[in-house]
């Protein structure tokens, strides 16, 4: 970037307390963790549904602290995505952070799928897992900007961008979208203090594949990683506060893999 168009840093500090935190997919599992994790350090947090707006209010009943929000919208759509934003930023009166959760994952390996199902994945897993996250990426980094403190972003990846996942491609593909969305964002960004960063978790617990860890699956998924277990939502959710801190602006543009050693890149 030439100097002279070089954007002026950000007026006032990135905070450490008292965040105004955004988090799609918020109405169970790591979502919620997330949320969690956030109020319980004093942040408030506005929580994203789509169709689960019970889970989304048990979620809220769970956050600590008080001037949480519960937000409800389709992020596939880009007229819903924007909804969804403008709510969250008038109920916490700004943004700091955004954290893009929300996603879809559906079994759809090739061999045993028809065409039109094949297709229809494809532009579901596309519309969540990438547009929503670059269009709600777009909407509070302009925000973020123009309130001029800097900011974080933090994104949902998966360890199947990088491994391959046969049963469930579409949702690989675009999470490795999602990785390289990121870093052109960390690059864009930093000169207004915000930093972009995504992780990258193997298989861990939630109430979504809980049938499958305690199936004969489960044997065979723990053994995935040396440690002989899964994560819990909760470790992903604790590397998602801190890439969100104000000491992690220098993690910028980088993708973190939590996977407990069950898939090494080099």
């Amino acid at each position: 970037m030439n100097p002279s168009t070089r954007p002026s840093p950000p007026a006032h500090p990135f905070p450490a307390a008292g965040r105004r935190v955004l988090v799609s997919g918020a109405s169970r599992g790591l979502g919620r963790a997330v949320a969690r994790v956030f109020a319980a350090q004093g942040d408030r947090v506005a929580v994203h549904y789509n169709s689960r707006r019970a889970e989304a209010e048990r979620t809220l009943a769970l956050l600590d602290g008080t001037g949480h929000v519960l937000v409800g919208g389709d992020v596939s759509d880009p007229d819903g995505a924007a909804g969804v934003a403008e709510e969250a930023f008038a109920g916490l009166g700004g943004i700091d952070v955004l954290v893009n959760n929300a996603a879809v994952n559906v079994r759809h390996p090739l061999p045993e799928t028809p065409y039109a199902e094949w297709a229809a994945q494809w532009q579901a897993h596309l519309a969540v897992n990438v547009l929503a996250t670059a269009n709600l990426s777009h909407l509070a980094a302009r925000r973020m900007i123009d309130q001029g403190t800097g900011g974080r972003i933090v994104n949902i990846g998966s360890r199947g961008a990088f491994r391959g996942e046969p049963d469930h491609p579409a949702y690989g593909a675009t999470k490795a979208a999602v990785h390289a969305l990121g870093q052109s964002l960390a690059v864009s960004l930093a000169p207004y203090g915000i930093g972009v960063a995504s992780v990258a978790p193997g298989f861990f617990d939630t109430e979504r594949v809980a049938h499958r860890l305690a199936g004969a699956e489960g044997a065979a998924i723990r053994e995935q990683s040396p440690f002989g277990r899964v994560a819990s939502a909760e470790e992903i959710a604790e590397a998602v506060r801190w890439l969100a801190s104000p000491g992690a602006e220098w993690a910028s543009g980088t993708v973190l893999d939590l996977n407990g050693a069950s898939h090494l890149r080099t």
